[in-house]
């Protein structure tokens, strides 16, 4: 039997995914939608809003076989319509219900597998009880603060830390540049460092500022000399900046040899930047990643066990 990997682009994002299957020189085999297959097993994407290993198609007689079918392959399943919605979202019905609320900062993941399945056909589903996220079609959703954050900028760095990242931290020094209006340096704040540095011309709001053990240089982040630091457990950056300036600010931090771990948004004006962001991968052991909080921009990051 044919198995396939699926990828769910991204709303408004499809051409960022197919530009990245022609860069691999991956051909897709199928398309519905927001859903391409690509015959055979390959690894996640950039641009997959999720990806989903080892689907097939499995013919079905009625709402109830699909379920009864999609039940012995595993408990939880994230659906996503390409057509035949209603009875679509009867089959789903029939299956057991999971939690869908959102979840505070570094609560612990799911520890059941999240599967995927479409209704291919009225008589056929598409399956996989192994998909990259262990939240359904790779959506999560926090329990917001919308007191203290001056941005939703926040939200990329609760999920960066809540899923890629939860091993806890027990003091060290962090980094933040290009930190104002201070959203990024407000969560380092509460993840209890001994010190956090915030870096920006411009100054963060004041009422992160009066939270204490904020070290707040006015000064460009592009002009920093890592002779400056001692140990630095965590670089981050959100700064809005072409990929290539990012690219030598974090190289020049890297060779120092003063940073254990890395975690910066690539952004990206009118076109994304695949030369410089392919540059970024070529940094051992890095990694890519379009979180669901993003935009037009990726997570890059590089942590300490892995370098």
């Amino acid at each position: 039997m044919i198995q396939y990997t699926g990828y769910l682009a991204i709303h408004k994002f499809e051409s960022e995914l197919e530009r990245e299957f022609e860069i691999k020189g991956l051909k897709v085999a199928h398309k519905k939608d927001r859903l391409y297959l690509v015959e055979g097993e390959h690894p996640a994407m950039i641009w997959a809003q999720m990806t989903a290993f080892g689907l097939e198609f499995i013919p079905i007689a009625s709402i109830n076989d699909a379920a009864k079918k999609l039940r012995a392959l595993g408990r939880n399943w994230g659906l996503f319509t390409v057509g035949n919605h209603r009875r679509a979202e009867l089959i789903q019905n029939e299956l057991p219900k999971y939690n869908t609320k959102p979840i505070p900062f570094r609560h612990p993941l799911p520890a059941s597998l999240m599967g995927f399945w479409t209704l291919w056909e009225p008589d056929q589903i598409l399956a996989t009880a192994k998909t990259s996220s262990p939240f359904a079609l790779g959506e999560m959703d926090f329990q917001e603060d919308k007191v203290m954050p001056p941005s939703r900028a926040y939200l990329k760095l609760w999920e960066f830390f809540t899923v890629y990242a939860p091993e806890a931290i027990q003091g060290g020094t962090s980094i933040d540049v290009g930190s104002c209006p201070g959203g990024w340096t407000w969560v380092l704040r509460t993840l209890e460092f001994d010190k956090v540095i915030s870096v920006d011309k411009a100054p963060i709001e004041k009422r992160i500022m009066d939270l204490g053990r904020i070290d707040f240089r006015k000064e460009s982040a592009f002009g920093l000399d890592p002779k400056d630091f001692g140990e630095i457990d965590w670089f981050c950056s959100d700064i809005i900046c072409y990929p290539e300036r990012l690219l030598n600010l974090v190289k020049r931090f890297r060779d120092s040899g003063k940073v254990k771990n890395f975690v910066c948004t690539i952004k990206y004006q009118s076109e994304t930047d695949w030369e410089n962001t392919l540059k970024f991968l070529e940094i051992p052991n890095s990694h890519i990643v379009h979180l669901h909080h993003n935009k037009h921009e990726v997570t890059w990051f590089l942590k300490g066990d892995q370098q």
